[in-house]
């Protein structure tokens, strides 16, 4: 059974990440607006693993016991100044959710809840890749920002992205 604390903590985180995936379909619109399709592909397969890593914590919120308490979420942002912006609020977002994960670490640490101890191990370390992942993009639509012709070959790599949301689900991991 969760501690209430706790099961306050990781409804609040899965609004966050429901916030992330409207955040990266945001963006993916504001990608489609500019013609830049495989960007606004990245951000689709983003928005679709945000929705899986919500999922996951759905899911542990019930097998614990413990209820789901839906939010509202908050509304995205809709308008960047470029594709490296974007990339740059990516990166910044994803290092506030790892601020958040290691947040529910602590407090599971405290609670000396090791069921979600383990639970959140799989979070931060999935934090690792997804800011290493915004950072490597940032750097790649950083080097090209100046020359539309080399963002457009950048643009056509993001279309080879691929997340399976229905699998992940089925499996339980990526």
């Amino acid at each position: 059974m969760l501690d209430k604390r706790m099961e306050d903590a990781l409804n609040k985180q899965f609004n966050a990440e429901m916030y992330s995936a409207y955040l990266y379909l945001s963006m993916s619109a504001h990608f489609e607006d500019k013609n830049l399709p495989g960007f606004a592909h990245w951000m689709k397969q983003q928005a679709q693993e945000e929705t899986y890593h919500g999922m996951k914590i759905y899911g542990f919120i019930i097998d614990r016991g413990g209820k789901v308490d839906l939010k509202a979420i908050e509304a995205p942002p809709a308008e960047w100044n470029s594709a490296v912006h974007v990339f740059e609020e990516t990166l910044k977002h994803e290092q506030h959710v790892t601020s958040l994960i290691n947040d529910l670490v602590t407090l599971a640490t405290e609670l000396n809840d090791q069921a979600t101890q383990v639970f959140l191990h799989w979070f931060v370390n999935e934090q690792v890749e997804e800011e290493a992942t915004a950072d490597e993009w940032l750097q790649k639509v950083t080097m090209v920002e100046s020359n539309p012709g080399a963002l457009y070959f950048v643009d056509r790599e993001a279309l080879q992205r691929t997340f399976d949301l229905a699998g992940a689900l089925a499996g339980g991991g990526e």
